[in-house]
């Protein structure tokens, strides 16, 4: 019954907040992720389990009464569960969108097959046990861990009625593909990646945007989905704009993220350090770095990937960087004259799921709230341009090729997702 389900999950949410320095530990060990942002992270999580119960609990399981057409007829709409979810994680954020993913299956009153990113197997392993420890009965959870083998013989079974997914965008989209073959459609919520742009206009307040942007770009290496990293900004104040970036990112400690004062830590793997050279090869070919460009080396260096913040300039208005999601600690800026062509030109990528804007115009904020083409919007933020959404303040929801469902997570509409109605109509 869903109301024995949300005291489970609340349940579940104390044992995350017990385990709150192991989780954090085992995200930073396994991820790179700084002190500040894995503790952050766990926090994120209680709120959304919390959060996604007491939506739960506020539309009374989903079940509500209907219209009569006679008086002795009553009908209700009820929400039901559809089986069994298939949740694959990605590794970047391995506590809070497994979670999230997982809570909105359970919540739901789906079972869950659970793989975390091969990357990230201890996290996923521990998160499995703090719900265990809540008391979810047996076989409800089911950890299985393993690459793209296992991803893809999951999105295969016919046990799977459906699949929750956060990752790239050409394999959720093969997950879809994938689930439109069987012979009736099966549920997908994914979440697929972001080309994030950031307008800084000539009414902008300089040092705030640059801050804002820098922390979007080069948080967690640049390894979010809703990382900032492509900047248009008016070229009156670009070169301002641009000295206060660079100096903001030179004053960052890339470094082992046990440290306090590490804001940078490795990217993931070799793969990502390789991709880091070649689009880094790109740039001097075509334009230059006005800061990073190399991956460093010496000492701690050479014991990991590690990449400088790397702010990318004087590139073609039509590069593929300025469109292609890098994941990566990796920066492009290029100038504007009209905001609303700069706008059109930050709206020509297949995504769209955050874009930001700084900017002290009332017009000019108007015109890109009502232009944009993202899900989440943020203007004037100093604590991130495009980054930094919570449960139950900001909705996470991907537009275009971000997203499938047009519903996004950490909102009232992600849970319902996990359902499909169903009509009761009785005689009395």
């Amino acid at each position: 019954p869903w109301l024995e389900r949300v005291s489970l999950l609340r349940r579940a949410a104390e044992r995350f907040e017990a385990r709150k320095y192991d989780l954090s530990a085992a995200c930073l060990f396994e991820v790179g992720k700084s002190r500040m942002e894995a503790v952050g992270e766990v926090e994120e999580t209680i709120d959304l389990i919390r959060y996604y119960a007491a939506e739960m609990e506020k539309n009374e399981g989903y079940d509500r009464p209907m219209q009569r057409a006679f008086q002795q007829e009553a009908t209700r709409c009820v929400l039901r569960p559809q089986g069994v979810f298939a949740v694959i994680a990605p590794f970047n954020f391995p506590v809070a969108l497994s979670v999230a993913m997982t809570t909105g299956a359970l919540l739901a009153g789906n079972t869950v097959v659970y793989k975390p990113s091969p990357m990230a197997g201890l996290t996923g392993r521990l998160l499995a046990d703090c719900f265990v420890e809540a008391g979810l009965p047996a076989g409800a959870l089911n950890l299985v861990c393993g690459g793209a083998e296992v991803g893809e013989t999951l999105v295969a079974h016919p046990g799977v009625a459906g699949v929750a997914f956060t990752g790239s965008h050409a394999v959720g989209m093969g997950i879809f593909r994938r689930m439109a073959e069987r012979p009736y459609a099966h549920p997908v919520i994914a979440e697929m990646g972001g080309k994030n742009p950031t307008y800084v206009t000539a009414n902008a307040d300089l040092d705030t945007a640059s801050s804002g942007v820098m922390r979007s770009a080069f948080g967690l290496s640049g390894q979010k989905c809703s990382a900032g990293s492509t900047v248009l900004v008016h070229e009156r104040v670009a070169d301002e704009f641009l000295g206060a970036l660079v100096d903001k990112t030179a004053k960052l400690t890339v470094g082992d993220p046990q440290r306090a004062d590490v804001f940078v830590g490795p990217v993931i793997n070799r793969a990502a350090a390789e991709r880091f050279e070649r689009v880094a090869a790109s740039v001097r070919q075509q334009g230059r770095f006005a800061a990073g460009g190399e991956m460093l080396a010496g000492g701690l260096y050479d014991r990991g990937y590690y990449a400088a913040p790397s702010i990318a300039t004087d590139l073609p208005p039509d590069h593929d960087l300025h469109k292609d999601e890098l994941f990566l600690p990796f920066l492009t800026v290029r100038r504007f004259a009209d905001l609303g062509s700069a706008i059109r030109e930050g709206n020509d990528v297949p995504y769209g799921l955050t874009a930001g804007i700084y900017t002290q115009n009332e017009a000019e904020l108007q015109l890109f709230l009502n232009t944009a083409e993202a899900g989440v919007l943020y203007a004037n933020r100093a604590s991130g341009a495009t980054t930094g959404a919570w449960p139950g303040i900001q909705t996470f929801c991907g537009w275009k090729g971000s997203g499938v469902t047009g519903k996004g997570g950490l909102g009232p509409w992600y849970v319902p997702q996990f359902m499909r109605e169903q009509s009761h109509t009785v005689m009395g």
